[in-house]
C-alpha cells in the first residue's frame, strides 16, 4: 500500500522546497508536476505540434506516458520510457508547457498519470489542489500557507541574493493578485481541502516547517 501526502497553498508559502526536503528525509519520491508538464510539452514539440492547435495536442496525448523516478537521489523524469530529464529545462519547453497547460484535455491526462504514480509509490505532491482534486484520498493533506507579507519578503530577499532590483511593495501587491485569482478561479481553485491541516509558516523557518510536518504524518502514520 502506498502512503500518499499532498501539501497545498499559495504562491510563495514554500511548498516545493519544504516537499522535496520532506521527501529525502521520508525517502519518499516528490512528484514534480511542472516537470510532467515539462515533458509533455516536449513530446508536442518533438512531434512538430504547434501550442495553438488544441486538436493536435488532444490526439497527442493519448500516446503520451510521464513518470518520475530518482536514480541516486536525482529526479529523474521519463517521457514514454525515455529519460528526457537533461532536455525539459529549455525555455522553449517551459514556453510550450505554458501555452498547452491551460488546456483540460492536458491537465486530464497529467492528473490522471499523477494518480497511477500514486497508487504504486510513496509519494509527496504539492500544488494548488491536490488535496482538494488531484489526491482527493491522500493519506495527509496539509495547507500551507504564510502572510502575503511573510511570502513577499521572502521572494524579495531571494531576488536581491541574485542581484535583481524589485520592489517589497510591488512583490506583496502582486502575490495578493495571484493569491484572488488562484482562489477564485473557475477550474480547480485554490482552497484547503476540508480534511487538510493548516500549518501556517510565517514563524518558522525551513526545518521548522519539516519538523511540524513530520508530526502531524507521524500523527496520521499511528
Amino acid at each position: 500500500m502506498s502512503f500518499n501526502i499532498a501539501i497545498d497553498g499559495p504562491a510563495g508559502a514554500g511548498k516545493s522546497t519544504i516537499a522535496r526536503k520532506l521527501a529525502t528525509d521520508l525517502s519518499y519520491i516528490y512528484v514534480d508536476t511542472g516537470a510532467m508538464y515539462r515533458a509533455m510539452a516536449y513530446y508536442f514539440i518533438q512531434s512538430g505540434i504547434e501550442a495553438g492547435d488544441e486538436q493536435a495536442v488532444a490526439s497527442a496525448c493519448e500516446n503520451v506516458d510521464v513518470t518520475i523516478r530518482y536514480e541516486g537521489g536525482e529526479q529523474q523524469v521519463l517521457l514514454n520510457g525515455e529519460n528526457v530529464s537533461a532536455f525539459i529545462r529549455r525555455e522553449e519547453v517551459g514556453r510550450m508547457a505554458s501555452e498547452t497547460s491551460v488546456y483540460p484535455v492536458v491537465r486530464t491526462k497529467l492528473v490522471q498519470l499523477q494518480r497511477q504514480l500514486a497508487a504504486k509509490e510513496n509519494v509527496i505532491m504539492d500544488g494548488r489542489d491536490i488535496g482538494t482534486v488531484v489526491l482527493p484520498d491522500a493519506d495527509v493533506k496539509i495547507y500551507l500557507t504564510a502572510s502575503s507579507a511573510v511570502r513577499a519578503r521572502r521572494r524579495f530577499d531571494e531576488l536581491c541574493e541574485k542581484g535583481t532590483e524589485c520592489s517589497l511593495e510591488e512583490i506583496e501587491k502582486d502575490i495578493i493578485d495571484r493569491d484572488y485569482r488562484d482562489m477564485h478561479r473557475d477550474v480547480s481553485p485554490l482552497k484547503q481541502a476540508d480534511d487538510a491541516v493548516l500549518l501556517d509558516s510565517s514563524d518558522l523557518d525551513i526545518d521548522g516547517v519539516v519538523s511540524e510536518m513530520k508530526k502531524i504524518i507521524q500523527g496520521a502514520a499511528k
